[in-house]
């Protein structure tokens, strides 16, 4: 019987010891169950002590920039103005004194022509009116003796005007025989030779007046509206490339190209661009200013978010974020300019304002511009 007793004993000991074990096992989580349970009925939180961790962001400094728009074009050089002589009557070139790129001055020479024809028209011109002053002289005498009629008169007076017209018309063809230069200039095509024989208005000689070089620009007609009178703009040439000149706008044709829709604009260059070498024919280059915007503030455009009718940056602050509404401007590229809301040398999160909360605390990983 002691046996069996002490058997039963011993597989209650076993049967007792597995249940206290999984008591064991159990007690844990159900004492974080009623702690839990406890601390919701008590309204119980996570402690206020614990702090939020910073986030890597990417930050921008804001800052004066030029957000001028500018426009890069090319044009040829070209004199403003170029005078082309051509032949006003017929004739052999006879001399012929000069060639191209020989300067001239205003009443100077440049060829003749053989007018031995008009020549002696002009002295059978000249006859006939000495002829025509003697019959007038006769005739006004016996006029004013009334030895002849009214009539008489007057048809010799007629006589000698037709006389002396005929005599300034020859005067003047002989006078085309000679070609002289009606401005100092510069010859810059000469198309005939000596000995060559001309007709009227066979050209002659292209004179060139290189005090003043030009650019004809092809300006869009959006563009042009931001152009003045008087602008300064700068011209690099192809064939100097090291150097940089300051011109200006002289004018601004008043009509657009039908086909392109563009405006031509006049850039002067400096009166002393003959000298400096620079010659009609080269290419120039105009870096021209338009929308002049030279000290705006600026951030990246991925920095602002636009709200309905509002923009907002975030402003990095004792490494917290505050929102701030801003008006912003133009933008070039990259950069949107703030005309209102930050000061320059403040820091604003370069990007991705729109998902970050205000008061988020963040750390500067990175920068932008």
């Amino acid at each position: 019987m002691k046996h069996d007793v002490k058997g039963k004993d011993v597989k209650l000991h076993r049967a007792t010891g597995w249940k206290q074990g999984l008591l064991l096992l159990l007690w844990p989580a159900s004492l974080l169950f009623l702690v839990g349970c406890e601390s919701a009925e008590q309204g119980g939180s996570a402690p206020a002590s614990v702090e939020v961790r910073a986030i890597a962001v990417a930050a921008a400094e804001v800052q004066s920039r030029d957000l001028s728009r500018r426009l890069l074009l090319s044009a040829t050089v070209r004199p403003r103005e170029t005078v082309r002589l051509s032949a006003q009557t017929r004739g052999i070139v006879r001399q012929l004194l000069v060639e191209e790129g020989d300067r001239v001055t205003a009443g100077q020479l440049l060829l003749s022509l053989d007018q031995a024809e008009q020549r002696a028209e002009l002295a059978r011109a000249e006859a006939l009116l000495e002829q025509a002053r003697l019959a007038y002289r006769r005739q006004a005498e016996l006029y004013q003796r009334e030895l002849t009629s009214s009539s008489d008169y007057q048809a010799q007076a007629a006589a000698l005007r037709v006389a002396e017209s005929e005599y300034q018309l020859w005067q003047t063809r002989v006078a085309f025989g000679t070609v002289l230069a009606p401005r100092d200039a510069v010859v810059s095509k000469r198309w005939v030779e000596l000995g060559e024989s001309i007709r009227e208005q066979d050209p002659l000689l292209e004179l060139t007046d290189v005090s003043q070089l030009v650019l004809h620009l092809g300006v869009s007609e959006l563009d042009v509206a931001y152009l003045t009178l008087g602008q300064h703009v700068e011209v690099r040439l192809d064939a100097m490339p090291d150097r940089t000149m300051t011109a200006e706008i002289r004018r601004i044709f008043p009509t657009a190209e039908l086909s392109s829709r563009f405006i031509t604009v006049e850039v002067a260059l400096p009166t002393d661009a003959w000298q400096q070498g620079v010659r009609p024919g080269f290419l120039g280059r105009v870096n021209l200013m338009i929308d002049a915007r030279q000290d705006a503030l600026a951030v990246p455009a991925s920095a602002v978010v636009q709200q309905e009718d509002d923009a907002f940056v975030m402003v990095i602050a004792n490494e917290r974020l505050e929102k701030r509404v801003v008006q912003t401007g133009v933008q070039r590229g990259q950069w949107l300019e703030i005309t209102e809301g930050v000061a320059a040398g403040e820091v604003v999160l370069a990007a991705l304002a729109g998902e970050m909360v205000e008061g988020q605390r963040v750390r500067i990983v990175g920068w932008r511009g």
